[in-house]
């Protein structure tokens, strides 16, 4: 492992310059978290791949639902329309009240609805593995930092360190019960 000495780190004035300075092991923290980042692409690829040709092209319509080009292209095209339908002396196809206007809204507000909710799906889907895969990560960190307490105090013991006994510590070295804590969540929540 690499040190730093006090002098450099008092010399580095933007947390980047210390992130991309600072090495733990045999790369940086910009060497971690570049791999981090690849396995995160990775994972969003795969979702990506998983998706069907359906839910690629609800994808494409939401998206475009949700941009301005898609307001200004409704806007032009209600507003011709009603000025066509509206120009004394030329034969109108939807007179006002623009009952074929309002039918071809509707229609079209029920398939981008669809559209929307199929995309929405997805997005849950994909929302939800990432949630199941950051508690799987944050059970496996609090079951590695039990390892490590139990394991420090155990190595302080053998050495002969003497330390005050810390009741947080003791506490803290034991396997958490996650029935326990889910308990105690609904119980806040219930109040």
């Amino acid at each position: 492992m690499t040190r730093v000495a006090a002098s450099e780190l008092t010399s580095m004035t933007t947390p980047a310059s210390r992130l991309t300075k600072y090495t733990l092991g045999s790369g940086s923290v910009e060497q971690l978290t570049k791999r981090n980042i690849e396995v995160v692409r990775k994972l969003e690829e795969a979702a990506n791949e998983e998706r069907t040709t359906s839910d690629r092209v609800a994808r494409v319509i939401a998206r475009f639902c949700g941009s301005m080009t898609f307001v200004w292209v409704h806007v032009i095209g209600f507003a011709g329309w009603i000025m066509l339908n509206l120009v004394p002396g030329v034969t109108h196809v939807d007179p006002f009240p623009f009952t074929f206007l309002t039918f071809m809204v509707s229609l079209e507000a029920i398939f981008l609805s669809t559209f929307i909710l199929i995309s929405q799906n997805q997005d849950t889907r994909v929302s939800e593995r990432r949630n199941h895969l950051d508690l799987q990560i944050n059970l496996l960190s609090e079951q590695e930092n039990t390892k490590m307490l139990m394991i420090l105090q155990a190595i302080a013991e053998k050495v002969g360190a003497e330390f005050e006994p810390d009741e947080d510590v003791s506490v803290l070295a034991q396997e958490t019960e996650l029935e326990k804590v889910v308990a105690q969540i609904e119980q806040h929540e219930e109040k």
